[in-house]
């Protein structure tokens, strides 16, 4: 019986991706494997987002090229962002590469898999047959919109995956209800930019009018939904969220500089004071919201009084999560043709610690407000002999007992609380 290993680096759309390449491999007879050395398939979905993805993507591509000289006949398939449109040369570079397909055309791994004799089926891999009972994880991702319009001047994904295309709302619906019959208690819709979901559609339906949709299913108990644009975020998708009880209060939203120089050079299309009205807004609306955010620091340029505007947005804003990287600059964009790399590195290293260091105070007094109190996980898993699971609001919590919580919502008593996670025992246990 033949083997797979699916390695995966990045977004969740990869994480999604990853899981419908699966779900075809499987329906041509292979079997998951534990590792590149039990595989006779292997599928890279890679990430060039950050030059520090990059190198692990190069590296990997590396030790696969000694594993196949070694096994000539392992198959190495290679997806997402570090496919671009030049495949001629990419296939010329690595030689020992098999294929290459563009993120989420699956098409191209049919047909390749086809002109091989695997049989993999054509149907999308949730449309199963009606016997199937398969299991899926309690939470699932499922990509709404493909592509981005947006074109961040720092940033390589419109050029790798293309403009906007929505998937069609009721092909969606058809694929939850199957996730759900399967065992999903949670989705996770994705994008690129989420908040563009339907433009492109006949009618023009939005993201509000399809969580209204997903809000109705049986057996569902939460949407998610990542992630977002500042300029794109509606106020009707805002008080939609704060109408329906499945949708979780919690939201990424990405601010990436608190310098509004920086975000004009970002292209990101919105001012410091409109992100902040934004939020404002949220918070009005959502009282018990949430927030993660993105930020870049040591873009071309940044002086040390718009870093600070910065570091003072993150101190104002108070945000549940920050996630901070250092500018790196992606061949093929605005920014690294227009702006000179010139913040030196060791001055990116100090300011993505003072941002790190600052946000870890702020979860800190964030988290501790959980002390004694109740609140309702969704157990996606086990890990070191502890259950884990998130709440409404994304907080991760372990709790310790004998019995299987997989996929069911619990209550726990928070004992003990940190800026990453927290910890508490069943409220009955």
């Amino acid at each position: 019986m033949p083997r797979y290993f699916i390695w995966t680096i990045g977004c969740q759309m990869n994480k999604a991706e990853s899981q419908r390449i699966a779900g075809y491999l499987e329906s041509a007879g292979y079997k998951v494997a534990p590792s590149f050395s039990f595989a006779d398939l292997v599928v890279l979905n890679t990430c060039v987002v950050r030059q520090s993805a990059e190198d692990k993507v190069l590296g990997t591509l590396g030790l696969l090229k000694g594993l196949k000289n070694k096994r000539p006949e392992l198959q190495v398939l290679v997806t997402g962002c570090f496919v671009n449109s030049h495949t001629q040369e990419l296939y010329r570079q690595f030689p020992h590469v098999d294929l290459l397909f563009k993120p989420g055309d699956y098409s191209e791994l049919v047909a390749w898999g086809q002109k091989r004799g695997i049989h993999i089926q054509q149907r999308p891999p949730y449309l199963a047959d009606d016997d199937s009972e398969s299991v899926f994880s309690p939470c699932a991702f499922v990509p709404i919109i493909q592509g981005c319009d947006n074109f961040c001047s720092y940033c390589i994904v419109p050029y790798r995956r293309g403009r906007e295309v929505s998937r069609p709302l009721q092909e969606i619906v058809c694929e939850v209800k199957e996730l759900v019959r399967r065992g999903a208690k949670e989705v996770t819709l994705l994008g690129q930019n989420v908040d563009s979901y339907g433009h492109d559609l006949p009618g023009r339906p939005d993201l509000a009018d399809l969580l209204k949709e997903l809000n109705n299913l049986d057996g569902l108990a939460r949407i998610r939904f990542l992630t977002n644009h500042p300029k794109d975020m509606s106020l009707k998708l805002i008080e939609t969220m704060a109408s329906l009880d499945k949708v979780c209060e919690h939201l990424e939203l990405p601010v990436q500089s608190g310098d509004n120089e920086i975000l004009k050079a970002m292209r990101r299309g919105y001012s410091v004071e409109r992100y902040r009205a934004l939020v404002s807004v949220i918070r009005d609306k959502i009282p018990q919201i949430s927030l993660s955010t993105d930020l870049i620091v040591g873009f071309p340029g940044e002086t040390d009084e718009q870093f600070e505007r910065s570091f003072a947005l993150i101190q104002e804003m108070r945000f549940d999560i920050v996630h901070v990287a250092a500018y790196s600059p992606r061949p093929g964009t605005l920014a690294s043709r227009e702006f000179p790399d010139n913040v030196p590195s060791e001055v990116k290293r100090k300011r993505l610690s003072e941002i790190e260091e600052l946000q870890t105070a702020i979860a800190t007094e964030i988290n501790s407000q959980l002390q004694g109190q109740e609140v309702e996980v969704l157990v996606e898993g086990r890990k070191n002999g502890k259950w884990f699971g998130r709440t409404r609001s994304n907080k991760l919590v372990f709790f310790e007992d004998d019995h299987d919580w997989l996929g069911h919502l619990v209550k726990v008593r928070i004992e003990k609380t940190s800026p990453w996670s927290l910890r508490g025992s069943l409220k009955d246990g």
